[in-house]
């Protein structure tokens, strides 16, 4: 075979296995060390479904550490149903793996998910395009599951502790908004302008002291956000 064509069919077999990995569940088959730091969360998670009964008509909020430490969430979207499952450090990355462990058999009416942590200065930081294939792998995911439920995604949070990193985490939230602007029942919560002041920098003052999550001020904001987008949804889906 001459070196022209070898390179043609290497190139070739390259794309058929990157697009098998993504279509075909390969994801689920990688190897699981990388992600063990998460089996505890996902774990207790579990155990829960094992001995908790759910509302038949739940709301799911998925995601990173925002989502687990958000201590007021039954609270802030009553009378809802609500059933949490946030864990620290969340990457689509590694979401994508434990989806249908944590969808479980849930019988939910919409799903909500905020991960913030693909793009965070971390040597292991992914390019905004892939973090919306990743994206779009988990979307996938839930479909297979609920087909027909609104899917809310909200946009990465602008923070201090992240800023330098800000230009590359806005590309995937407008990556992002554009996707669910195309898609039917994808629906996505711009939170981004009300937590830059008026110079166009994040508000310090709605952050604890790693200036990365949100204090008491901020998850009000925050979730006043948040429920008005789900409320306008059901709304619909009441029609």
């Amino acid at each position: 075979m001459n070196p022209s064509r070898k390179r043609i069919v290497t190139f070739s077999l390259l794309l058929f296995l990157n697009a098998s990995f993504f279509s075909c569940g390969a994801l689920k088959e990688y190897p699981s060390k990388d992600r063990a730091w998460a089996l505890p969360e996902i774990e207790a998670f579990e155990k829960q479904d094992a001995t908790t009964d759910y509302s038949t008509n739940s709301i799911l909020f998925v995601g990173s550490s925002s989502i687990r430490l958000w201590k007021t969430l039954e609270q802030d979207m009553e009378p809802y149903p609500i059933i949490q499952r946030g864990y620290g450090g969340a990457h689509f990355r590694d979401l994508i793996y434990f989806t249908e462990r944590i969808l479980s058999d849930h019988q939910i009416q919409m799903l909500v998910c905020f991960v913030a942590n693909d793009i965070s200065g971390s040597p292991q930081d992914e390019r905004p395009k892939k973090v919306l294939e990743l994206f779009k792998f988990f979307v996938k995911q839930v479909r297979e599951k609920h087909p027909q439920i609104p899917i809310l995604q909200i946009a990465i949070t602008p923070t201090k502790s992240r800023w330098n990193k800000w230009n590359e985490i806005n590309k995937v939230n407008q990556l992002f908004k554009a996707y669910c602007e195309k898609t039917p029942n994808l629906y996505f919560i711009n939170t981004v302008p009300t937590f830059l002041d008026e110079n166009g920098m994040p508000k310090p003052e709605w952050f604890v002291a790693d200036q990365l999550h949100l204090n008491k001020k901020g998850y009000e904001v925050w979730s006043s956000l948040i429920r008005a987008a789900v409320e306008k949804q059901l709304s619909k889906e009441s029609i």
